[in-house]
């Protein structure tokens, strides 16, 4: 098991859907258990921002999330909200100036569903603001092993607003094959750039809207981002999320 910590780049994630997801059958937290974390906020008109993804802090000038919750529209639709406990006030607001998409990210498939954002001006790290520790190319991740989402998503998916607190709750890992048999009943491919998370056959436990882009956590490293699901919590199907180890190099490369 490999972990990469740097100052100027840390690496790991966690699923989501590509409308944007949701922490399911959770509890509140704060940033102080989750520095990394940030809120993206999006608007359609440039003036109105509300928190609408999540990210990782990779360094003073570059958070990672998932491509689908920026593609297609313009960095100035977009801003992160670092160090707060809260989806849309406190903590301080940043600028992008750039989005990096992988160049494999297909939005059909959702596949390679990862993006580095590139802020206007510079993170400054706190006690509520720190880079986030990603896993290596070699991180060894068994199946059914205990990892962590976090975010500001949906607490239900048939209720519209997402939290104003941060939420955490905790899922497990689930075997690749399994996960691929259950998601070929929906016609959609896991391929081997996604992990899958849930708690399967019981559900009640996810990410939901208002999560795509937030961090996985196995033992306080990132190895999930949170891509896309079937519904939020479902029994069936697990949420999916970037397998964040066979994108080190590129976000090394990138950050």
């Amino acid at each position: 098991m490999r972990v990469i910590t740097a100052l100027l780049v840390s690496l790991v994630a966690v699923a989501a859907n590509p409308a944007s997801q949701r922490i399911i059958g959770g509890s509140t937290t704060t940033i102080n258990q989750y520095p990394s974390i940030v809120a993206l906020l999006y608007s359609e008109n440039g003036n109105f921002f509300r928190q609408h993804c999540g990210g990782t802090v990779l360094n003073n000038r570059s958070i990672l999330t998932a491509a689908h919750c920026p593609f297609g529209d313009h960095t100035s639709r977009w801003r992160v909200r670092a160090g707060s406990t809260f989806a849309n006030r406190d903590g301080n607001i940043y600028g992008i100036s750039t989005f990096i998409y992988n160049p494999n990210f297909n939005i059909r498939s959702m596949d390679s569903d990862i993006a580095i954002l590139r802020t206007s001006a510079n993170i400054p790290f706190s006690n509520v603001v720190q880079p986030g520790s990603i896993a290596g190319a070699n991180y060894n991740l068994a199946d059914n092993q205990a990892v962590w989402a976090a975010g500001w998503g949906r607490t239900h998916p048939h209720v519209a607003a997402g939290s104003e607190q941060l939420r955490h709750v905790q899922v497990y890992t689930i075997n690749q094959s399994i996960c691929r048999q259950r998601y070929e009943r929906a016609s959609r491919t896991i391929t081997a750039n996604m992990l899958c998370s849930g708690v399967l056959d019981v559900g009640g436990r996810d990410q939901c809207y208002g999560d795509s882009g937030g961090p996985l956590y196995h033992n306080k490293v990132v190895v999930g981002i949170s891509s896309f699901g079937v519904s939020c919590a479902h029994r069936d199907y697990p949420g999916v999320n970037v397998r964040v180890s066979r994108f080190t190099r590129w976000i090394q490369n990138n950050a």
